[in-house]
């Protein structure tokens, strides 16, 4: 299979990693990945950002600058640990309610039992759905979130309508995902960092290095900045834009349902 990026026309619902699967097949595949690291999935990120996914997920909350109101409701998609709910409603000063959604059930369950520790679990409610599907209605949601986790939603087109559909008029769409590096020396460390340390990291920290594998080839499958954001446009959304952080290795889209 071709290790080129997929564009604005698709690609990624058949792409497993570098494997060419049949359409239907990617799903269960990737749920598999993400129960064989639920429990480790910090140290997933850490490994694949060098930690550096926690500024990064700061960063997207600032950018939300979430509502200091009660009433203020955002949907978390593929945020199972929590991670980015959590800091939305400390950002709230505790006023917004989050619906942190995830297609895998062992991922909720770490997510809602930190919450519980942290003491947030008024401000949230934990919900297994596939994010092609949500199971809310029509304008529902202030704001729409996911932190890498749209790469591994097999029809992406779908679920970028299905966030617009579940936003109210005025509410804002913000994706933080890895992307493609636009600095010519950055580049080439990254990829060598990826392909050959992340897999043998990951195999020597959890014992598995498979997931990492599958991980790091589907961020060299995804869409760069410019066909990513065209999509976003096709779902419907406006003012679309990106912010690069760290050379491009992670960017943060932006749209708005007007």
């Amino acid at each position: 299979m071709s290790e080129q990026r997929t564009t604005a026309d698709g690609g990624m619902e058949t792409a497993y990693g570098f494997r060419e699967v049949a359409k239907g097949e990617k799903q269960e595949l990737v749920n598999t990945v993400f129960h064989r690291v639920a429990e480790r999935y910090d140290v997933m990120n850490d490994l694949m950002s060098a930690g550096l996914h926690r500024l990064w997920k700061d960063a997207m909350v600032s950018w939300l600058s979430p509502a200091k109101r009660p009433g203020y409701r955002t949907l978390d998609v593929a945020g199972g640990t929590g991670d980015i709910a959590f800091r939305i409603v400390e950002a709230s000063r505790r006023n917004a309610h989050v619906a942190v959604l995830d297609i895998n059930g062992s991922m909720l369950q770490v997510g809602a039992e930190r919450a519980g520790k942290l003491g947030l679990s008024d401000n949230l409610a934990f919900v297994e759905a596939n994010a092609e599907e949500l199971p809310f209605e029509d304008n529902s949601f202030d704001a729409y979130t996911i932190a890498f986790g749209i790469r591994n939603v097999p029809r992406i087109d779908r679920a970028l309508s299905e966030a617009f559909r579940v936003l109210k008029p005025g509410g804002r769409f913000l994706c933080l995902e890895f992307s493609e590096v636009e600095m010519p020396i950055l580049d080439k460390v990254y990829e060598a960092w990826s392909f050959h340390a992340i897999p043998r990291i990951g195999q020597a920290v959890t014992g598995d290095g498979e997931p990492y594998r599958y991980l790091v080839e589907s961020i060299r499958k995804f869409p760069n900045q410019e066909n990513f954001a065209a999509m976003i446009r096709d779902a419907g959304f406006s003012r679309v834009t990106w912010r690069n952080y760290s050379g491009g290795i992670a960017t943060v889209h932006s749209g708005w349902k007007i």
